[in-house]
């Protein structure tokens, strides 16, 4: 795993085999990057930013290097846990993250914060992740029912006023009808749908 750019650009970090995560390519997060370079300007901003489904930690390493004053990043699987924990200890930058090792979709759900940057990098195959826009968009998009169900009463976005959530997503996703939409990147075969 490889720091693309900023103050931690070039440090690499071995990612055990036996991980399950698939981390985002080296390719497809540079481009991403500069994408987001026309959206954020990460070290004037220095933005608070949520990185969901964090697995190796990549994106969270690239947010922290690029300038972001803290980033909060959520994996479930302990031993993913364990290796981002250790890559931020040999950086010292174990005070400008809070990791947590939480079920993410529990944690939108429940969550009162918000975020000047949110990524996602679920699962392919996760079934609810076609709602995470809406998970993140909460206070527009989930209906009552939807709330009554939970037993969660949803009242603010996750995101900060023209705040910015990526979602990380195969080729079978298309969520340009979703009302908070507003762009789409493809890389191979990894895609990046953008929301605000």
């Amino acid at each position: 795993m490889r720091v693309v750019a900023g103050k931690y650009r070039g440090r690499h970090f071995d990612v055990p085999r036996t991980f399950k995560a698939r981390p985002t390519t080296d390719f497809a997060k540079e481009n991403l990057f500069n994408v987001l370079r026309s959206y954020i300007d990460f070290e004037a901003e220095e933005p608070r930013a949520l990185d969901l489904f964090a697995g190796t930690g990549s994106i969270t390493l690239e947010l922290l290097s690029r300038g972001c004053s803290h980033v909060t990043s959520l994996e479930f699987d302990p031993q993913h846990c364990s290796f981002i924990r250790s890559f931020l200890k040999a950086l010292d930058a174990e005070s400008q993250v809070t990791l947590l090792r939480a079920d993410v979709l529990r944690f939108l759900r429940k969550s009162g914060e918000s975020f000047d940057f949110i990524f996602a990098d679920p699962p392919y195959a996760l079934p609810e992740l076609e709602s995470l826009p809406d998970l993140i968009f909460r206070d527009e998009t989930l209906s009552e029912s939807s709330e009554q169900a939970s037993g969660v009463r949803h009242t603010s976005s996750l995101l900060v006023p023209g705040g910015l959530f990526v979602l990380e997503h195969g080729r079978s996703q298309d969520f340009s009808s979703h009302p908070h939409f507003i762009g789409h990147r493809a890389y191979g075969s990894v895609n990046f749908s953008f929301f605000r």
